[in-house]
């Protein structure tokens, strides 16, 4: 039976914290949909056509070692719309901290009430990846910082590359 999964975020960068979740989520599935999502009011920092060339090649191997599909889409609707749309049964959810818990279970109540067909999974963040934050890791490499430690390579370098512009 293949069991799908919606992921969806802003990923506005990839973080070795999303990965985290990549790497547990496609333990329990067999097809990982990660789902960008896109809102005219907010201008994020890569394009979407960016997130999701980064999203390839940081997930890609994660869900190959665990032999699942993995497809990187765009939605600028509801989650509980994309799921359906793609097929999803279950929503994935990172869980850093109770600040987390707190909200998430809040989205999970909505989301349930809209769509009860698919079921919220959380899975919480290992130790090491914890306290990493997309918003932080912007603002670190926007002022500078080394964010190595936060995101994988790929991700440092466009940082990088991106603030030495500005």
């Amino acid at each position: 039976m293949i069991r799908t999964a919606l992921y969806a975020g802003s990923f506005d960068p990839v973080t070795n914290g999303h990965l985290d979740v990549v790497r547990q989520a496609c333990r329990l599935v067999s097809r990982l949909v990660i789902a960008i999502g896109v809102h005219p009011g907010k201008t994020p920092l890569f394009s979407a056509e960016d997130r999701a060339a980064l999203l390839r090649e940081t997930c890609g191997p994660l869900a190959a070692a665990e032999a699942t599909d993995l497809e990187i889409v765009t939605f600028d609707d509801l989650a509980v719309n994309a799921a359906r749309r793609f097929g999803a049964t279950l929503f994935i959810r990172g869980l850093r901290d109770g600040t987390d818990l707190d909200y998430e279970m809040q989205l999970a109540g909505m989301n349930g009430a809209m769509a009860p067909e698919v079921q919220t999974v959380f899975l919480p963040a290992s130790i090491h990846v914890r306290p990493i934050t997309a918003t932080l890791v912007r603002q670190i490499a926007a002022m500078g910082g080394d964010v190595s430690p936060f995101v994988p390579p790929s991700v440092a370098a466009r940082l990088a590359a991106r603030f030495a512009a500005a």
